[in-house]
């Protein structure tokens, strides 16, 4: 009778604690499990179609990566007694503050932005002359492309008032413009007139 007794209370004393680490475990079992399915899948989508860039599949995988196991950890946080109050609470104040965060340095990550599309695109490359046009019916910056780095694109200006002299345009402008290009790497001697 004594002995059942102690059985019967170190069961009820190890019960919860051993169903909890069970549960943190499958937590962690299944998150695993369904991140390394979901990074293979985008692997193989990659793989699949040739024309989606490496560059794009990479951060894909890590953000997938990195949002399941943050929401295991949640979950993880959760069994072990911390309340889902205060877990949302913590969450969406991180959230506010990166979105504040996020719209005060906007325009440095559109710069950035466009420098990997600038990259990965190929909409010019270094040597060739390009050309931002302001409207369709005003001239813009034309230059020689020298130079493209994560802020900015270096042209040399081989036109206007003073040519020989370097331009330095933010990346985001390319994609805000209409940009003329030639191949060639040479410009037309003279720009076209608009008569009007």
């Amino acid at each position: 009778m004594n002995l059942d007794m102690i059985n019967w209370q170190w069961i009820s004393l190890w019960s919860e604690p051993l169903l909890r680490t069970g549960q943190v475990i499958l937590i962690l079992l299944a998150a695993w499990l369904v991140q390394r399915l979901l990074t293979r899948g985008i692997s193989s989508l990659g793989a699949r179609y040739p024309q989606l860039p490496p560059e794009l599949m990479i951060p894909l995988r890590g953000a997938v990566r990195w949002l399941i196991m943050g929401s295991a950890f949640m979950l993880v946080l959760e069994r072990l007694g911390v309340s889902a109050q205060v877990l949302w609470t913590a969450l969406t104040g991180f959230i506010a503050v990166a979105a504040v965060a996020f719209f005060a340095i906007w325009s440095v990550l559109s710069n950035l932005f466009c420098a990997l599309l600038i990259f990965t695109l190929n909409p010019f490359r270094i040597g060739e002359c390009v050309e931002v046009l302001e409207t369709a019916d005003k001239p813009g910056v034309r230059g020689r492309v020298l130079a493209i780095n994560l802020f900015y694109t270096t042209l040399e200006d081989l036109t206007g008032d003073a040519p020989g002299t370097w331009v330095q345009i933010p990346n985001s402008l390319f994609f805000q413009k209409a940009v003329r290009r030639w191949r060639n790497g040479e410009l037309p001697t003279a720009r076209p007139r608009i008569e009007g």
